[in-house]
């Protein structure tokens, strides 16, 4: 028998479906983290699902939403904690990565501090009430605004066999071809500090440029619901055969050295080589170019579109064909 399922002052009981808003107290302010419960009439795997990590990233938004409104308690397996708007600041007041009330991106600061600033009490609130107990997390992000992008998932590798054949499982069962892995499951981001945990964590980025196309969310729905067909929460089959996965791993990011006016010459989905120009900063002032070069060779699966950027801006993300004996990581 499932037991209740309590977030904040939201409850499902069994078989049960609750929809709403919990607060978080984030010092400086309070806000409202939209949830929906889905607490299953069978047993199961509690699996967390978030979207709205970062504002101007639509198509998470959208289909986990989507999402929110199908599941049906009788079908469930365990429990299913929904989140479209993980980071209510940056998604409703602000359209970039930082969040507009202190400049921070959350998703260098999992699994954050409960005494810091709003944005790191922010990741710490996430954490301590959807991601304890959790044993499956999926974050959804896509390309924001300024960002073109090729769709991929992407996991960290962390060293127990168990946890990482369970991760890139559950990356297998998107639907999407392209997986890249992290050698190790350091940094901030939301997946990675789930990962450190011990929790099968997968980063789902789909769409670009901030579109909201109604296609590349359903799609992103039916992909979901492969993840919950493979961790045992719903029963469905999916009706396409998931496409034989391509195996990446991260080479390099490329960030800007100098502020101005950015002049990219590549596409998402491009390949690359180590040294080759992709693209040039102008300086808006003197009209001084500074050429960019990639630093290592692979694909570019995204990369910034906007104007202007200053330095430590993100310009693209590289990453590599996976070794060929990948396969037993």
């Amino acid at each position: 028998m499932t037991s209740t399922l309590d977030v904040g002052v939201l409850r499902a009981e069994p078989g049960t479906k609750t929809r709403g808003t919990v607060p978080a107290d984030l010092g400086a302010l309070t806000v409202d983290i939209p949830l929906t419960l889905v607490n299953g009439a069978h047993p199961g795997p509690r699996v967390v699902i978030t979207a709205g990590v970062h504002g101007g990233e639509f198509t998470g938004v959208d289909a986990v939403t989507r999402l929110a409104a199908m599941l049906e308690p009788g079908e469930v397996h365990g429990q299913v904690v929904v989140c479209p708007v993980a980071n209510p600041p940056a998604v409703y007041q602000g359209r970039l990565g930082v969040s507009p009330v202190d400049g921070v991106n959350i998703n260098r600061v999992f699994p954050g501090d409960p005494d810091g600033g709003p944005t790191e009490r922010l990741a710490a609130w996430l954490f301590a009430n959807l991601l304890d107990g959790a044993d499956a997390y999926v974050d959804l992000h896509s390309g924001g605004i300024d960002e073109v992008l090729t769709d991929f998932v992407g996991y960290r590798l962390t060293g127990d066999p168990a946890l990482d054949a369970k991760t890139a499982d559950m990356a297998g069962a998107l639907g999407i071809e392209d997986v890249i892995f992290g050698l190790n499951a350091d940094g901030g981001n939301s997946h990675a500090a789930a990962a450190r945990r011990g929790v099968p964590a997968i980063l789902v980025e789909t769409g670009q440029l901030g579109e909201r196309d109604a296609e590349t969310a359903r799609r992103l729905v039916g992909g979901l619901y492969g993840v919950l067909s493979r961790l045992g929460v719903l029963d469905t089959q999916a009706q396409d055969p998931a496409p034989a996965v391509r195996e990446w791993v991260w080479a390099a990011g490329v960030t800007a050295e100098t502020t101005g006016l950015w002049y990219p010459e590549f596409s998402a989905a491009d390949d690359v080589t180590e040294g080759q120009v992709i693209g040039h900063v102008v300086d808006p002032a003197d009209g001084q170019e500074h050429k960019v070069h990639a630093p290592a060779t692979g694909r570019i699966f995204y990369g910034m579109r906007g104007l202007t950027v200053a330095p430590g801006a993100e310009l693209a993300a590289i990453a590599a064909p996976a070794p060929r004996d990948s396969g037993d990581h």
